[in-house]
């Protein structure tokens, strides 16, 4: 009987609650192995660690948890711990929402994307608020997302998956969307150190700007879970031509 091989990472750390029921829930249906971060990355985006080497542990569960950023942790996993060429490869559940330009920064998608760029079917999994609360029905709507498979898409494919903090039994569906929109992030939030030495801490991103219908920001506010497909060529196909005109 098959049974489905997948390895699971996140930005969160290998502690974190996300990752834990994500991991449990997936056991049930696919030999699963779990290499993440020893810390939490978020914000990492597709960093990979080229200025030391990189070590990696195993806890008493049977995580591996490495001392890198999301990405380093599926390259590594990839290329020298799996024996055998994952089937998926699974991010989250993140602690946070990651829609519209929050995917350029997320750890959590960028350990997708890795999965992605080595050919391999991936998904990014988020709750939307920050709470971890109602983490079990998220972990049952990931598994059961999963399952569907997608023998429609092409593949490999990259989605992204944001889930409403709220009981199984609210959820109203699950709906195919495209990104949203941020307006520009809050101003660094000013500070002084022991010595009297400026500091300047990242402020939160900015509230939604585009979230009009069929965005995730939309989709999620109505208790729909959004699964965004996504792609990795940033060129810009529409202004090609008018490049080739100035060019010439």
């Amino acid at each position: 009987m098959f049974r489905m091989k997948i390895l699971i990472s996140n930005d969160d750390g290998y502690l974190a609650p996300g990752i834990v029921a994500l991991a449990e829930a997936l056991s049930a249906v696919a030999e699963i192995t779990v290499v993440a971060p020893d810390s939490n990355r978020s914000g990492a985006s597709n960093a990979l660690t080229l200025d030391r080497p990189l070590s990696v542990y195993r806890a008493d569960n049977g995580f591996y948890f490495v001392n890198g950023t999301p990405t380093d942790c599926v390259h590594i996993a990839l290329t020298a711990i799996m024996k055998d060429k994952p089937d998926l490869i699974v991010s989250g559940i993140n602690q946070g929402q990651n829609m519209g330009d929050d995917t350029l920064y997320s750890g959590t998608v960028a350990a997708a994307t890795e999965g992605y760029l080595f050919g391999i079917p991936s998904i990014a999994f988020s709750q939307v608020d920050k709470a971890w609360t109602c983490l079990d029905s998220a972990a049952r709507i990931a598994r059961e997302i999963i399952l569907r498979g997608f023998p429609s898409l092409d593949q490999p494919f990259l989605l992204n998956v944001n889930i409403p903090n709220i009981p199984y039994e609210k959820i109203k569906g699950i709906h195919s969307t495209r990104l949203g929109k941020r307006h520009t992030s809050e101003a660094v939030i000013r500070a002084q150190d022991p010595h009297g030495r400026d500091i300047y801490w990242i402020g939160p991103p900015g509230a939604a700007k585009d979230a009009g219908e069929g965005t995730d920001f939309y989709t999620t506010s109505r208790d729909y879970v959004s699964v965004t497909p996504l792609q990795v060529d940033l060129t810009n196909a529409r202004q090609m031509q008018q490049l080739i005109a100035d060019l010439s």
